[in-house]
């Protein structure tokens, strides 16, 4: 890259050298020739008519998919014997949180080993009723009662093992609390040696998958019309100042904050790497288009400013590029709106023009 820049200064230098007999006409005209190595450089765009886009910005904080967040409540009481994680733990789905000592784990243990010895039992008298049925010593209504004896034991013990399951039955009566998804532990609500009860309302863990997350933005009331599902925004936030989150306004709650009198708006964002975090301050321009208006637009790199005016480029062919001052009226999104100085159809060089500007006024 080093080697074409000095290459396109050479050739600019070059230039110089070979223009400096050219008469004054030519230079008052503004002209200037580009060699073939110097083209290579620049890339040349073309002024049209486009939609004027504006930009509103709001104040806005990151927080989490609300549709992605799990709260989860002890489904039995109990005496903490083990936590094993803390607030802001990544936690895979199936992974042990906690251990809960608990009565009613024993319970439960202790109707499924009946259970089975229940299903033992009536497989053992199926079995027997069967050969007598097949000698002839057994009626077939004795047949039948001793099966469905033998199947509602087995239901019934599929029925406390799935209990059991559901309930996190571990080894020694514990009760095993696991993660449902795999995501954050924003909140935790419990420690080692606490008891627990199945009647409390309140969750011991808050888990949150925090690949998406939501920016919650803040309009205020003047400004609430100039908003609408699907607008596009970008987002940055104080911890990454640089770096440009593009996403669209996906939900208006058409309700005021009684407090600020502000409505909100959501943008749903793909958390990449995770680099969001819920609670961050979030700063939303919002890019919509003002009422059909049309003007002339060029590419924002196209310009150059000196002496407290802005100049393009005019690309009209490679022995005719002119230097013209231009006025204007907004930027936004590395688009440039014209209100003077150029004309539609014209082409304007918008790479590497500072040099060729620079060579033009030496």
């Amino acid at each position: 890259m080093k080697t074409k820049y000095l290459l396109f200064i050479l050739g600019i230098a070059v230039f110089n050298g070979c223009t400096s007999n050219k008469n004054d006409t030519d230079q008052n005209n503004g002209k200037f020739t580009l060699t073939a190595n110097n083209k290579k450089m620049i890339k040349i765009d073309t002024v049209k008519m486009a939609p004027v886009m504006n930009e509103l910005k709001l104040p806005g904080k990151v927080s989490f998919d609300e549709d992605k967040v799990i709260k989860i409540f002890p489904m039995v009481s109990g005496y903490v014997t083990k936590v094993n994680v803390s607030v802001g733990d990544y936690v895979e789905k199936g992974q042990v949180l906690a251990v809960i000592k608990s009565s009613e784990m024993a319970s439960f243990e202790n109707d499924m080993v009946n259970t089975q010895s229940n299903v033992e039992i009536a497989k053992k008298n199926l079995s027997a009723i069967e050969d007598m049925y097949k000698s002839g010593i057994s009626s077939e209504r004795e047949y039948i009662t001793a099966q469905k004896e033998y199947q509602k034991a087995v239901s019934e013990m599929n029925k406390v093992k799935n209990i059991f399951k559901a309930y996190g039955g571990g080894e020694n009566t514990d009760y095993v609390v696991k993660s449902p998804i795999s995501g954050v532990l924003v909140e935790k609500f419990i420690n080692q040696s606490m008891q627990i009860r199945a009647d409390n309302n309140n969750s011991i863990f808050t888990i949150s998958d925090i690949k998406n997350i939501w920016i919650l933005a803040n309009v205020y009331e003047t400004d609430i019309s100039k908003v609408k599902e699907g607008y596009d925004v970008n987002v940055t936030t104080l911890s990454y100042p640089d770096k440009i989150i593009k996403g669209k306004i996906d939900k208006i709650y058409n309700v005021l904050d009684p407090d600020n009198k502000t409505m909100k708006v959501r943008i749903q964002l793909n958390n990449t790497g995770n680099l969001l975090k819920p609670g961050m301050f979030a700063n939303v321009s919002v890019i919509f288009q003002e009422d059909n208006k049309k003007m002339l637009s060029i590419p924002s790199n196209a310009i150059v400013f000196d002496r407290n005016k802005n100049y393009v480029l005019v690309y009209k062919s490679d022995n005719d590029i002119q230097l013209r001052a231009v006025s204007i009226e907004s930027s936004i999104n590395n688009i440039s709106y014209i209100s003077e100085g150029l004309n539609s159809n014209e082409k304007v060089i918008s790479q590497n023009q500072l040099l060729l500007y620079n060579a033009m006024n030496n």
